[in-house]
């Protein structure tokens, strides 16, 4: 018989049917009962994930955590996991899996002398292909998971390499029956199943005991069958353990185990999409945070501005409570997300704080007056510190490590541009947000903002603006629009693109029509959508459009389409621009429906494709079997023409993490709007409904020819989620010279 490791835990949901206040209070009372048991039973041992939830101890109950230490200390209370909480695997960012390792072992390490060496996370719904990579390099060479289960994906064994694309590689176990032992399971038929399941696959395994989910772990009765279990079998076949010694085992037995490449999924491919508001607030989260803290960096190093390490800790401990698989999935209670938006907005006002600070202290410190002697004044003009004839400086600021052409909106009508050297910029005059008599425009320019630095350019309000040349050109009609590259159509019935040539290649990109907005019929599945993997019963598809040019400047066309289905409405803004390849889209969508999703539409005039989607600091080919996947920001799809080239479209967008590829025809979910917290439940009519309402997105088509790589989808797709920030400055001396770069990446990739 192979030996059965008991690991007595408790999974612990700080946030689902519940409040975050709640899961406060069960994470104390579970600590406490641990601590309790470990008196009655000399030889129990307890495993525990989740720096935050020792961190709550640690400040709430000062005295028990001591006890805590003494257990860690005493080798009974066992730490793992190696992360801030139990996150979502797949929504978020590969700098938020870096944060996580960082944090919570910088605070295992600090609070008992040690970190965490088995990655623990065992409620995610999926796991990305990165996370060995992720895993190692935070100092933990094995993993434990549970989903997706043995009827999601077939693995070929409890234990396996998992390996990612760079090669490292983590032990990883699979949990059979579950992680814990509450809702009446039998203990001793639970034994036997593993008992046997180690003797089919020759392994000694785990057996996960404890009352989880709302906490609770060992109980008394429990531990009284352990004992028993222990008794009749004695402690060579089963005794108290933990994940390290687990591991260690395997290790030391010299087995050859099977190797698992990509990404474990699927489990809940509904959670990819559900609660759009807050995956949009996540994105825009880890976006403003990592770009705060670059910038606070320049600033302190330059020019000595207080770096607030406490504030980005703070941020990023808001930012990773909600990845939480609950939060993040989109599968808790209404009221868990009114919390959670409470979390974000408090990470987005530090983050925005320490930005600003920034970015005004290296604008204040640039010298805009040069050899001049100005005293500034207001006499010009009453919105900008312009002077006569010298314009007013405006700051343009690129987070990126690479020049960037940026767009540039401002938040005035100005009636010409200069660059640092007095050359004319373009312009374009586009609606802004307010109606404020004849005060409603802004204006819109082009420039080239050099790698993680920043761009003086000048303002005029009144001075008369030179046509800035371009080699390019852009022609627009009432539902068509085209420049060097593209040729766009528009149907004027549908609303679709009905026409979207490459003018560079010669190729037809779409199979028929682009940017179609698809609903499909979501009512047989619950939130997580369990055992639901492809969204693809159509229930019809939005129509009835209103046609319009809304734009038809120097640098940009627009072409606005209005559509409804149901009681919902969508508006899509295609644009091309004059000096750029693409298309870009800026969505509004008003959602009215239920158990519905939407999905926008794209296929591509190829054969054989290939989809491959970016995962959190990498990129990973999946077939285009209809399948629902999750993603990051953008998605690619690509395959073969007739006459054996290659040929694709790549896809990036501000907000959304869901998608499908079918054959040849590329699908972005846009919404899902399934009920808060339904497992299959009573639906009667008080059940309330996700997203429903306004909700704002952006996103860009790229066609290329060859492969994603060639696209240059990754850059544009970062440009998309971190444009340039401008700081609308004044005359003064300075240290610092009209255009500077701080750290550029020359590397394509």
């Amino acid at each position: 018989m192979h030996k059965l490791h008991l690991i007595g835990n408790a999974h612990l949901d700080p946030v689902w049917l519940w409040r975050w206040q709640e899961g406060f209070a069960e994470i104390k009372a579970t600590f406490r009962s641990a601590l309790d048991r470990m008196e009655e039973f000399p030889g129990f041992t307890f495993t525990c994930a989740c720096a935050s939830y020792y961190k709550w101890v640690e400040e709430n109950d000062p005295l028990m955590f001591e006890e805590v230490r003494l257990r860690v200390a005493e080798g009974r209370w066992i730490i793992a996991g190696g992360w801030w909480l139990q996150p979502d695997c797949n929504i978020p960012s590969g700098e938020s899996f870096a944060r996580h390792a960082l944090y919570a072992q910088r605070y295992f390490h600090e609070k008992f002398g040690r970190i965490a060496r088995v990655g623990y996370n065992v409620d995610s719904f999926g796991h990305n292909g990165m996370l060995p990579q992720l895993l190692q390099k935070s100092g933990m060479s094995s993993y434990v998971m549970m989903r997706p289960d043995a009827h999601e994906k077939e693995l070929p064994s409890s234990v396996f390499w998992w390996e990612s694309p760079d090669g490292s590689r983590v032990l990883t176990y699979r949990i059979p029956n579950g992680y814990g032992t509450n809702w009446g399971m039998d203990f001793s038929e639970k034994r036997e199943r593993l008992a046997n399941i180690a003797e089919d696959q020759d392994i000694p395994l785990m057996f996960f005991y404890g009352v989880g989910n709302h906490g609770g772990g060992p109980t008394i009765s429990t531990l009284r069958l352990c004992e028993k279990l222990r008794a009749e079998h004695g402690t060579e076949e089963i005794d108290y353990s933990s994940p390290d010694r687990y591991f260690a085992q395997l290790r030391e037995s010299g087995k050859d185990f099977p190797v698992v490449r990509g990404d474990l999924q699927h489990h809940a491919s509904g959670c990819y999409s559900t609660m759009s508001e807050i995956k949009a607030l996540n994105r825009k989260a880890e976006c403003r945070l990592l770009n705060a803290e670059k910038f606070m960096a320049i600033a302190n190093r330059k020019l000595g501005l207080p770096y607030h390490n406490d504030w980005v800790k703070k941020a990023w401990d808001d930012v990773m409570f909600n990845q939480f698989h609950d939060i993040m999935g989109g599968c808790s209670i209404r009221e868990a997300y009114d919390d959670a938006k409470e979390f974000y907005g408090e990470a987005l006002k530090l983050g925005g704080d320490m930005l600003n600070a920034a970015l005004q202290k290296l604008s204040w410190n640039i010298d805009t007056m040069g050899d001049k002697e100005i005293r500034i004044s207001k006499d010009f003009d009453w919105a900008v510190w312009e002077m006569e004839q010298g314009g007013a400086p405006a700051v343009v600021f690129n987070p990126l490590s690479w020049d960037v052409d940026a767009s540039v909106q401002l938040s005035k009508k100005v009636s010409r541009i200069e660059d640092e050297e007095g050359n004319p910029i373009a312009l374009q005059h586009v609606r802004a947000s307010q109606t404020n008599m004849q005060d409603k425009w802004d204006t819109l320019f082009r420039a080239v903002i050099p790698a993680m630095g920043y761009r003086v350019f000048r303002i005029f309000m009144q001075k008369e603006s030179a046509a800035a040349q371009s080699a390019h050109s852009l022609k627009v009609g009432q539902n068509w629009l085209e420049n060097d590259w593209l040729r766009l159509e528009v149907d004027s019935d549908t609303g679709y693109i009905s026409k979207l040539f490459d003018k560079e290649n010669g190729i037809e990109v779409f199979k028929s029509g682009g940017a179609v907005p698809v609903v499909i019929d979501d009512s047989k599945s619950d939130t997580w959508a369990h055992a639901v993997f492809e969204f693809r019963e159509e229930a019809g598809r939005f129509s009835g459009a209103d046609v319009q040019l809304i734009e038809a400047g120097p640098l940009r066309a627009t072409i606005r389409v209005h559509s409804s289905w149901g009681h919902s409405e969508l508006r899509q803004d295609i644009s091309l621009w004059r000096d750029r390849p693409g298309v870009d889209v800026a969505v509004r969508l008003n959602w009215q429906e239920k158990h519905k999703m939407l999905k926008l539409s794209f296929p591509i005039n190829a054969e054989e494709c290939r989809a491959t989607y970016e995962i959190p600091y990498g990129a990973l080919e999946r077939p285009a079997d209809g399948k629902e996947y999750p993603g990051q920001a953008w998605v690619d799809i690509a395959g073969n023409l007739s006459d054996g080239r290659q040929y694709g479209l790549a896809l990036a967008n501000t907000t959304k993490y869901s998608y499908d590829a079918l054959g040849s025809d590329l699908r972005l979910t846009a919404v899902r709007s399934a009920m808060y917290a339904d497992h299959y439940g009573d639906r009667d009519e008080f059940a309330e409904y996700m997203d429903q309402g306004l909700q704002y997105f952006s996103y860009t088509l790229l066609p290329h020819a060859g492969t994603w790589q060639k696209s240059g989808i990754v850059r544009r797709s970062e440009e998309l989620i971190n444009p340039a920030a401008v700081v609308l400055e004044t005359f003064h001396k300075g240290t610092l010279p009209l255009r500077d770069s701080y750290i550029g990446i020359d590397s394509p990739n």
